[in-house]
């Protein structure tokens, strides 16, 4: 059963921007918080941006602010990861993950979609 499924992604040219969904069962609403994270060949994965749906609360990381915006539609069960200004280095499969909200680190997440490849290039 998948809980999580995001779409979205796709290939573009640096300064692009693509906008990444992010829709989930009704048991996305058993946790506080829904993120994205993101892994490219070869590294960790990270955190890119989070909102905790109970306090309208966002997170972003530093290589991402002011050019990512995460916002959610309660009513349509979604969250939204708009990407601006795309750069190379934001080349990586994007996950969504829902779960609890953290004040220090990253989203503690309990699942995790299949992800969605966001390739950018020069």
């Amino acid at each position: 059963q998948v809980q999580l499924v995001e779409s979205g992604g796709g290939s573009v040219q640096a300064g692009g921007s693509l906008r990444l969904s992010c829709t989930g069962s009704r048991s996305i609403s058993d946790w506080n918080s829904v993120g994205w994270f993101r892994q490219a060949p070869g590294q960790e994965r990270e955190g890119v941006a989070e909102i905790n749906i109970s306090g309208i609360m966002t997170k972003y990381a530093d290589s991402v602010k002011g050019r990512f915006t995460i916002s959610q539609d309660n009513a349509k069960n979604a969250v939204y990861l708009q990407m601006n200004s795309l750069k190379p280095e934001d080349t990586a499969i994007y996950y969504c993950a829902v779960g609890w909200w953290q004040y220090e680190g990253p989203l503690k997440a309990n699942h995790w979609g299949q992800g969605t490849q966001v390739t950018v290039s020069l």
